[in-house]
């Protein structure tokens, strides 16, 4: 039994065991629940079925976390990127709603330039009030996370803007080559930040001014530029996450667009086993985590449990997968679970008395 165990630790030990293991149980209690779960058909050239949805409907968490990584990962937050989210989209269908021809590539183009510059500008915002101002990120954040939203209500003077535009709708329900194209933007994105972080010296860089930024600037690390740097990268996925929810309605809501998306992204990260005290960070985990919780959110709905309780559920399997991959829980519980019942304290043997 110990050598079994022993062969398996290395495996046990990896930091993305459990979290992959959780996902699998995920999907085979939905397959036993649901037998046509893990369906996958082909209809008119396009990949359909429940786990193509997950992937889909998952695409704007992934790309939200992943900018979040990387701000994580040089100690700091962003609980602004919702807000961002709901920006971007309210910006970019305010744009082509008041377009003559709302179908014309040109029209989608501007629009979703117009939108990524607003967003780049906003991370650029965030990234100045932490970095050259010094504000606290949870802090700095936490203003325009506030703020956001009335921005975006005032983009969509408190109005759902409603478009009819096939090119805008493609980037969220779109197909390319079988596949949701929100999965491929969402897949180009992440190879796209993982070549830069894990190719070069950036990824280097940010896990260093993470890890420590006085002795990254004293190593000759300019901690500031690269704390600004994230801020403006996280923005940019936000912009992209909401491009593919108001897509996904064709409408942009300016109150509900990206509500509550920050804390499912730290969720993601925290599940992908980034540290929120900064230093290394996984990009890999961060997109297990974000496909764990949209699994969770479809498993949820489909057996109809009611959106309160729903929430509640959502807390409670994540807190039980945190538990489960941390190592001091682990080790704290195969102690306990190793002792025999009066073991821990040893019996005195009776003295015999001579008649």
């Amino acid at each position: 039994m110990n050598a079994v165990a022993d062969r398996l630790r290395p495996l046990t030990g990896h930091r993305l065991f459990w979290p992959v293991l959780v996902l699998v149980v995920m999907i085979l209690a939905n397959a036993v629940y649901r037998p046509g779960f893990l369906s996958v058909e082909v209809k008119n050239g396009q990949l359909y079925g429940t786990l193509v949805d997950i992937l889909r409907l998952s695409a704007p968490l992934m790309l939200v976390a992943l900018g979040m990584t990387l701000v994580i990962a040089t100690g700091g937050i962003d609980l602004s990127v919702g807000s961002i989210c709901a920006i971007a989209g309210a910006v970019a269908c305010l744009h082509i709603s008041a377009a003559p021809d709302q179908n014309s590539p040109s029209t989608v183009l501007t629009a979703l330039a117009l939108a990524f510059g607003a967003a780049l500008a906003l991370g650029a915002w965030n990234g100045v009030l932490v970095a050259v101002i010094g504000i606290q990120p949870i802090i700095a954040t936490l203003i325009l996370m506030v703020a956001g939203r009335g921005v975006a209500q005032l983009v969509t003077e408190g109005q759902i803007l409603t478009i009819n535009s096939g090119p805008y709708r493609a980037i969220g329900l779109g197909h390319f080559l079988t596949l949701p194209l929100a999965i491929l933007i969402a897949l180009g994105v992440a190879l796209l930040v993982a070549a830069l972080t894990r190719r070069t010296a950036l990824g280097l860089i940010v896990e260093s001014v993470g890890g420590n930024a006085e002795a990254s600037r004293l190593a000759g690390i300019r901690s500031g530029r690269v704390v600004f740097l994230v801020y403006v990268v996280s923005a940019a996925c936000a912009a992209i996450a909401g491009f593919m929810m108001t897509a996904n309605v064709s409408s942009a809501d300016g109150n509900a667009a990206g509500l509550w998306v920050e804390l499912d992204a730290i969720l993601a990260v925290v599940i992908g086993g980034t540290s929120l005290a900064g230093g290394r960070f996984f990009l890999g985990g961060t997109i297990l985590g974000a496909l764990i919780i949209q699994t969770l959110t479809t498993t949820v709905y489909a057996m109809n449990v009611s959106p309160q309780t729903a929430l509640l559920f959502k807390a409670v399997v994540v807190i039980a997968v945190c538990l489960i991959q941390s190592p001091a829980f682990r080790a704290r519980f195969r102690r306990r679970g190793g002792r025999r019942p009066g073991s821990a304290v040893p019996r005195r043997e009776k003295e015999q008395v001579p008649a």
